[in-house]
């Protein structure tokens, strides 16, 4: 982690963090990462999970040294240690490494729904969620094939972008967590100019890019080869993209996927929208999985997590790599600090 030369805030940002599936490579990721003094000069951590799990894997992965504040509210939430929500207190809880468990879906979604509360407060200036079983969290109250959709409806917006964040590279998705089958049906017109309307949104307000460039891909192979492969291209995408371009926005494609990554011309771009999930995230997490962050743009609040899953394969191991978790800590305080108003100069 590079910390030479580093400005910190004056006013940290106050980060919720969910524990995510508990039998997952979560609660690792998360006390390695906030093992680190480091994190705690850039945000002021708060953590949603049962303290008897946290305890559990320090000590099995022998992280002992991380400390935390418990809080009787969030009110109470300490600048200068790691808070923690003690979640269901209560309860006694099997923590069964690698294993998926309705107790590790009950404390995912407890821990959201915590989450989401104090974050309509304004208790908490941003979440970092740790990666849930997209299965076992389902229930009669928690309906949602992710976390986008999941902040997506609960911030009451209609819609929200997957968008995969690494240093210069960013690439969002048209189609999220839809079956490849019905991809094809969902992009409509208007579907496809509101993402990219909100990707460009968000290159500008959370990433401070003026004037953003953003490339389209196209979502038969070669593009649609001029209709021969597929008329997306022709009756859909091509046509928004001169639309946006009318306006003045900087929107090229569409492009064909393969080629486009394969020689390298997503360097040229600020963004990059993909049309379904794989085609964009393949790529992406071939170029930058260790350091690739998960953010939603689109939202009201600002929301990250690791570019992976809960990893049950390594869970319990103590093998886990935690930057990418890191990563979206330090993603979530940068959007933060972007989307502050600038100070207006004194006349």
């Amino acid at each position: 982690m590079q910390e030479n030369n580093q400005s910190f805030p004056e006013e940290k940002p106050v980060l919720g963090i969910s524990i995510g599936d508990f039998n997952g490579i979560g609660p690792e990721i998360i006390l390695k990462t906030l093992s680190h003094p480091y994190i705690l000069k850039v945000c002021t951590p708060v953590v949603y999970a049962p303290l008897k799990v946290l305890n559990h894997y320090r000590k099995l992965l022998n992280l002992k040294e991380i400390m935390f504040h418990l809080l009787n509210t969030p009110r109470q939430i300490n600048p200068k240690k790691v808070n923690l929500v003690n979640l269901l207190p209560n309860q006694s809880f099997e923590v069964q490494p690698g294993q998926v468990s309705p107790e590790a879906g009950l404390v995912a979604r407890e821990a959201l729904k915590a989450l989401v509360q104090d974050l309509k407060e304004n208790i908490l200036d941003g979440v970092v969620t740790a990666p849930i079983h997209k299965s076992n969290i389902q229930s009669d109250d928690f309906r949602f094939p992710g976390h986008t959709e999941f902040f997506t409806e609960a911030f009451g917006q209609a819609q929200s972008l997957m968008l995969l964040v690494a240093e210069d590279l960013r690439v969002s998705v048209a189609t999220g967590h839809i079956p490849l089958s019905e991809v094809s049906q969902r992009l409509t017109r208007e579907w496809v100019q509101t993402k990219a309307q909100i990707l460009l949104t968000s290159l500008e307000k959370d990433f401070g890019i003026q004037k953003p460039k953003v490339a389209v891909l196209g979502l038969n192979p070669h593009a649609g080869e001029e209709g021969l492969l597929g008329d997306e291209e022709q009756q859909i995408i091509r046509p928004i993209v001169l639309e946006m371009k009318k306006k003045g926005q900087l929107l090229f494609g569409p492009f064909p996927a393969d080629g486009f990554f394969g020689t390298g011309d997503f360097k040229k771009f600020d963004g990059i929208l993909a049309m379904y999930h794989d085609q964009g995230l393949i790529p992406f997490k071939t170029l930058a999985f260790e350091q690739g962050v998960n953010f939603t743009a689109g939202l009201p609040i600002v929301r990250t997590s690791p570019d992976h899953g809960t990893a049950y394969s390594i869970a319990g191991k103590g093998i886990a790599e935690e930057s990418s978790f890191r990563e979206a800590i330090l993603l979530a305080c940068k959007i933060i600090e972007n989307r502050m108003p600038m100070p207006r100069e004194e006349a």
